[in-house]
């Protein structure tokens, strides 16, 4: 049991899964037989289930391995069926030329094994596949060669492919009473095999012969039956039959059912958007409004039909629509007009009726296949199995020789194959061993290159240690030595008694000015100097920005009172979350600076609001301002200062500091100012920790 699912189970790998019980059956059948013809019979009845099942790749599987064996066992009779099958496969895919290349083949084969059945089968195919080509004469006559077997066997849809083949080649060749008696015997065997696509499609050309054989009662009959076949909805077939009913009926002056199936065939025709139905329509609706007298609406509608019919160049629709129109000016007496309409009625139709005599002529000088016997078919195949073995024969001989040339090439390639190859690897060791180096001498030039890098980051560095250096020495040279000698100045006339107590209170505030200027100037050394070595950190917390400015605002009273400026502190209890000695000393920069540039009378404002869920500090003076060209450089350059309204010195320090530290602390500084008018620095912090965290 465990061997029998295993081998089920490997086939349904390599072939897919069956579709059918008589498959399954079939398939496990083959898994059990023998390597002979037994199991080649097996494998081409699976083919055969899998083509009427439409899984036509699973099929070729099938072929192909069928192929093998039976080419193995010299199995002609099964090479010949699973030819056959191969080549309807590739009839269906509409591929031709394999097609018609594998029924010739297997009809050969058939020949030889005096197959006369498989031999019909195949011309039978041929016949299709010509016909679908438009080579009638070529497919009429495989054909009509392959009927009388298959009746003898009663292969009913081989029979019923053969009947349509004929009718549609008669109909084409214009031998329309053939063509009528074997779409009779297709509708016959079609209705028997309740293939409903061939019922309607061959009732519709029994319906179209009869209507052009001027036979419109059968016509009427025929149409009727389409329309009891096919559904309601709308579709060209539906209106094109109904226009047919409705001119068949025009014909036996039967206007009532005229008018009801050609109104309802144009109304359609215009749904649908179908030019040629239109065309049909209208044209025999202009008949009929002219047998019924009324001129006004068939020329409007023979109009429409004329500019239609010449833009699909439809000859014969055109001829009809000239004689109509030649009829509509006669009984309007406009006699002018319809010789006019009379003369190019017989001009077109002078020249169509000349082409299809120069296509007759044409038809005449090939062979009268419709009037070949079945004498005449039975002398053609003898000489075409004789013909067929003995070509069989010369091409093997032909064969033959060739391989033994193609052995010789074939040795010779494979000699020249050699030597090219071993060129191949030569060079291909050679390139290798020149790549291994350049990549080498690549990955050394990257290591210099990389320490050259390494090296001038270092001399950078270097440079701008070396200029901090320079920058910090000079303004401590200069105006921290200033602040400190000043205060020592003082210290040394007291410690020598040159100032009484009386003088030395009144020297005080100077004093304290001086001390806090070294204070903040010495704050702003520290923190810029640790900036520009790049060992300045921020440690932020939550604090109130109200107490800060509270605090600052009490370091510069004593300098507004001696400058007579107002402080206006709008401030409110609000909370920040940055490093509070950092945001101190941006203040009071701030602070110092405003004072620095307000004169006498003007106002210092200091505010506070939230801003885009952010703490937005203002420090705004109505001093003299700031110009344009200033500003841009203002938190740009270590070393820009201007002096202060009483001649105040600065560092230059003081906005470089403050724009780092606000940075550090994920915010941002700007200002707003003008000349005579005043400034407003503006600092924005955050209000959270901006990386989420607590």
């Amino acid at each position: 049991m465990r061997k029998l699912i295993t081998l089920i189970f490997s086939l349904t790998l390599f072939f897919g899964f069956s579709q059918t019980e008589d498959l399954d059956s079939l398939t496990i059948q083959l898994a059990f037989q023998k390597p002979d013809t037994t199991k080649v019979n097996t494998s081409i009845q699976i083919i055969k289930l899998l083509y009427h099942n439409k899984d036509f790749n699973k099929a070729l599987q099938f072929i192909r391995e069928s192929e093998k064996l039976s080419n193995t066992l010299s199995y002609s009779a099964g090479i010949a069926e699973i030819t056959y099958y191969k080549a309807l496969i590739f009839a269906k895919k509409e591929d031709y030329i394999n097609a018609i290349d594998n029924y010739t083949k297997s009809k050969e084969l058939y020949i030889e094994l005096g197959d006369t059945l498989g031999v019909a089968k195949i011309n039978n195919c041929i016949g299709l596949i010509e016909i679908a080509r438009g080579n009638y004469d070529k497919g009429l006559q495989f054909s009509l060669s392959a009927i009388e077997e298959l009746e003898k066997r009663n292969l009913n849809n081989e029979l019923c492919d053969a009947f349509k083949n004929l009718a549609e080649a008669y109909h084409n060749m214009e031998a329309y009473d053939q063509a009528i008696t074997f779409y009779k015997k297709t509708l016959l065997c079609s209705e028997n095999l309740d293939r409903q696509e061939a019922i309607i499609e061959t009732n519709k050309n029994l319906g179209d012969l009869f209507y052009n054989k001027e036979d419109y009662q059968k016509a009427i009959y025929y149409f009727n039956n389409v329309l009891t076949s096919i559904d309601t909805t709308d579709s060209i077939l539906r209106g094109d039959v109904l226009t047919k009913i409705g001119s068949a009926y025009l014909a036996l002056n039967n206007l009532n059912q005229a008018k009801e199936y050609v109104t309802k065939g144009l109304r359609l025709s215009r749904r649908l958007d179908y030019d040629k139905g239109i065309l049909q329509g209208l044209n025999s609706a202009g008949e009929l409004y002219l047998k019924e007298k009324k001129t006004i609406v068939a020329e409007r509608l023979l109009y429409e039909a004329t500019t239609i019919a010449r833009k699909l160049k439809d000859n014969k629709e055109l001829i009809k629509n000239y004689g109509l129109r030649a009829q509509l000016d006669s009984l309007e007496s406009n006699y002018k007009l319809a010789y006019i309409w009379q003369k190019r009625y017989y001009e077109l139709k002078s020249k169509v009726e000349k082409q299809q005599e120069e296509a007759a002529s044409k038809k005449l000088t090939q062979t009268p296949i419709a009037t070949i016997t079945p004498v005449d078919l039975e002398v053609n195949l003898q000489e075409e199995k004789k013909a067929l073995i003995s070509q069989h024969e010369e091409e093997k001989k032909a064969n033959q020789v060739e391989i033994e040339r193609l052995k010789f090439v074939f040795y010779a390639l494979l000699a020249a194959f050699a030597m090219v190859t071993t060129f191949l690897i030569l060079i291909y060791l050679r390139r290798k061993n020149r790549i291994k180096y350049t990549k080498e001498l690549e990955a050394k030039n990257k290591q210099i290159n990389l320490q050259n890098e390494a090296i001038l980051d270092q001399s950078r560095n270097l440079e701008d240690i070396n200029t901090v250096k320079d920058k910090l020495f000079s303004i401590v040279s200069h105006d921290l030595k200033d602040s400190i000698t000043s205060i020592k100045g003082f210290i040394d006339l007291l410690k020598e008694g040159s100032l009484s107590q009386e003088e030395f209170n009144q020297l005080i505030p100077e004093l304290s000015d001086n001390a806090n200027n070294a204070s903040l100037l010495l704050f702003n050394l520290l923190n810029w100097s640790k900036s520009q070595m790049q060992s300045l950190e921020s440690k932020p917390s939550l604090f109130d920005v109200q107490e800060v400015f509270e605090d600052k605002i009490k370091l510069i009273e004593r300098k507004t009172e001696k400058k007579g400026i107002k402080v206006e502190d709008n401030s409110l209890r609000d909370f920040v979350y940055a490093d509070r000695s950092m945001v101190e000393i941006i203040i009071q920069n701030l602070l110092t600076n405003a004072v620095k540039f307000c004169k006498y009378g003007d106002t210092i404002s200091i505010e506070n609001h939230i801003s885009n869920g952010k703490c937005l500090i203002s420090i705004g003076d109505t001093g003299v301002g700031i110009s344009k060209e200033n500003q841009d450089q203002l938190f740009k350059s270590n070393s820009f200062t201007t002096i202060g309204t009483k001649n105040e010195k600065g560092t230059g320090l003081g906005l470089t500091i403050c724009k780092e530290l606000v940075e550090l602390n994920h915010g941002r500084i700007w200002v707003e100012s003008t000349e005579n008018i005043g400034s407003t620095f503006y600092v924005e912090l955050p209000k959270t920790n901006p990386s989420g965290g607590f």
